[in-house]
């Protein structure tokens, strides 16, 4: 027998064995739980409301557990697991502030619809509401930013709320889901059986969507001469991607995708158009613009894709496919509302979707621009500009990398400029913008995908957010290579201070940050440096060639600024140009 069926196998056995029937404590019935999910890994960090679980712990071998330096960091990395991966991430942290530390984690991962269940410890719950020493009301905090919450009350409860934790957090629109484990429950004894079945009143996601709207999704697109496709976010997480693709060369329709869609449909293809909204490509937005169909799959309209709400998309019927029907209507007015999972839909439509001859001129002018207005910027031999980074990226790379991101210029300029051939390659905070989001989430993409090169690229403000997380790495030897775009600035609010504010550049040098070479090397990561083309791409190579983990920090130019750029208040096709003006 081969080593991944006995992998198999013993995986079987050890599920098999932990089904078994005892009466064991809270904290034994979580771990068994977990392990009985699939958790691979949990991200956490303990404290006195959630010793006896990490007590519990202690000889599971079957339990793997990563201990990060800050719950922002297990969160982060719990989310870039869940993100690369397609499953639930896991994290854990203690009461009060541990469990407040988690909080901006939590907003990350809502607003971008990622899927966790995240464990709280919190006082006895004879101390609960009484100021006792580390609780804070975590239910109550997150309720605006969780699918659902349990404060469990009872060890015996622990099975069945686990089991429908992950069915919640992973159907539907997905999200997280937080579980608060008084400390006396998970010290408490009670009969573990394990929960198979889900039953949750009030929780029943629409799936298939109705017939007729489909009907009229199909004429549409028989009648349309400017049609369009704006596939978001969802259409990864429904697993998608080869649908859309079916439907893209079935329809020959046109497609944008956003920010968090990137990946979905494959950058390389002469239908794709690149992204749209403010920092999206000329054609992508002028496209919008003009459609007299645009088709929104899986994306929800945010203000970053549509720009003034008003003038967004002015001539076009709108179709709008999402699997909440809270965002159909919500910012921008539907007229063909599909509620239903992305990926069930497609296979409805390809069903019946036929070529848009219609669209052939349409197709042609879209060709003709793409070609002749790419994204661009003057390069230069003196200073390294941080596009040509990422292009050097791309190309040493392949394309084959997974990529995560911090937020701000080097977000964007990685979106313009690394071209993603398949889903769950590009993570990133979109909704919520988080900076100190790059590096942890790279460390559980990593987690998830360990025969895979990962490579995380920062800013220099954003990277000392999350930076104590290297230490895992060494420890650990987790091969993440870490970019830092090093510009000495917040250099997107520095672009917005320029080109809004008038040159009033307030509060955003960040020249006293750390040698981030010996920073590296303080946590016991190899550190490089280069400042030119050519260092550039020496240092890269070494780094590629070592085998734990890097980080390599690219000295770019301060004033370098991110276009196309639409400002706020302004519609999509009134772009400032930068350079190609």
């Amino acid at each position: 027998m081969d080593a991944q069926h006995a992998t198999l196998r013993s995986k079987e056995e050890i599920k098999e064995n932990l089904k078994k029937p005892e009466v064991i404590t809270g904290s034994e019935i979580l771990l068994r739980s977990l392990v009985l999910e699939d958790v691979e890994c949990v991200f956490g960090y303990p404290g006195g409301a959630v010793l006896y679980i990490y007590d519990a712990m202690h000889g599971f071998s079957d339990f793997h557990h990563l201990l990060t330096r800050h719950e922002q960091g297990a969160i982060h990395a719990a989310d870039g697991y869940a993100r690369a991966s397609g499953k639930v991430g896991v994290c854990i942290a203690t009461s009060g502030p541990g469990a407040t530390n988690l909080v901006t984690g939590i907003a990350t991962a809502f607003m971008d619809s990622v899927p966790l269940v995240v464990i709280t410890g919190n006082v006895a719950t004879t101390l609960i509401g009484t100021d006792a020493f580390q609780e804070a009301d975590i239910t109550g905090i997150t309720m605006p930013i969780t699918k659902h919450s349990y404060l469990v009350r009872k060890a015996a409860d622990l099975p069945r709320i686990i089991h429908e934790a992950f069915h919640i957090a992973n159907t539907g629109r997905k999200g997280p889901v937080l579980i608060d484990i008084p400390k006396d429950v998970s010290a408490e004894l009670a009969l573990f059986e394990p929960s198979t079945e889900i039953n949750i009143r009030g929780y029943s996601p629409t799936v298939t969507p109705n017939k007729l709207q489909i009907d009229k999704m199909i004429k549409a697109i028989a009648e349309a001469e400017r049609p369009i496709v704006l596939a978001g976010g969802g259409v990864v997480y429904s697993g998608g991607h080869e649908e859309l693709h079916e439907f893209i060369i079935k329809s020959g329709i046109p497609v944008t995708t956003t920010l968090l869609g990137l990946g979905a449909f494959p950058s390389g293809e002469d239908l794709w158009l690149g992204m749209p909204g403010m920092h999206g490509t000329y054609t992508s937005n002028t496209a919008i613009q003009d459609a007299d169909l645009l088709i929104n799959i899986g994306a929800r309209f945010d203000d970053r894709v549509t720009g003034k709400l008003s003038g967004f998309a002015p001539k076009a019927k709108i179709v709008h496919i999402d699997i909440d029907p809270a965002e159909i209507g919500k910012n921008v007015p539907t007229d063909i509302p599909i509620v239903g999972d992305v990926k069930t839909v497609l296979q409805l439509v390809n069903k019946e979707v036929q070529y848009t001859e219609k669209a052939d001129a349409w197709r042609a002018k879209l060709a003709a621009s793409k070609a002749e207005k790419p994204y661009s910027y003057t390069d230069s031999d003196e200073e390294l500009k941080p596009q040509w980074v990422i292009e050097m990226l791309y190309e040493e790379s392949k394309g084959e990398a997974i990529v995560t991101t911090d937020v701000g210029q080097h977000q964007m300029w990685a979106a313009q400029y690394y071209k993603f051939k398949q889903p769950r390659s590009w993570v990133t905070s979109g909704g919520l913008g988080t900076m100190g989001f790059g590096f942890p989430s790279a460390i559980g993409a990593q987690m998830a995908n360990p025969d895979r090169l990962v490579i995380s690229i920062n800013g220099d403000g954003g990277m000392q957010m999350c930076a104590q997380e290297l230490a895992i790495c060494a420890i650990n030897k987790i091969p993440v290579k870490v970019v830092i775009i090093n510009n000495q600035v917040l250099g997107m609010v520095r672009q917005w201070q320029e080109l809004i504010y008038d040159n009033r550049y307030s509060h955003i040098d960040l020249s006293g940050s750390p040698d981030f070479v010996k920073l590296a090397e303080a946590y016991g990561v190899r550190g490089f440096r280069a400042s030119n083309k050519e260092d550039a791409r020496a240092v890269w190579q070494e780094a590629m060639n070592h085998d734990g983990p890097a980080v390599v920090e690219f000295v770019v130019r301060k004033h370098e600024n991110v276009y196309p750029m639409v400002t706020q208040g302004s519609t999509i096709d009134q772009m400032l140009m930068g350079d190609a003006e």
